[in-house]
């Protein structure tokens, strides 16, 4: 019971983590945390490594309103 519960604490501690990383991207924080659970952290890490910054987007016209 109890490596159960580390295992899914880790993986959202890891998921928070790409989260974090991902605060200043295409689709913030929260966004890039809640992609990593439902996609798991891996794949939410090659979704930031391939995003935009926020301020590259705005520089470009991108932002949508």
């Amino acid at each position: 019971m109890v490596p159960i519960i580390l295992a899914v604490l880790l993986y959202i501690l890891v998921a928070a983590i790409v989260g974090y990383i991902g605060r200043g991207r295409k689709f913030g924080g929260w966004g890039y945390f809640f992609g990593s659970i439902v996609l798991t952290p891996i794949i939410g890490l090659l979704l930031v490594l391939a995003s935009d910054s926020a301020s590259v987007r705005r520089q470009h016209g991108l932002t949508i309103t």
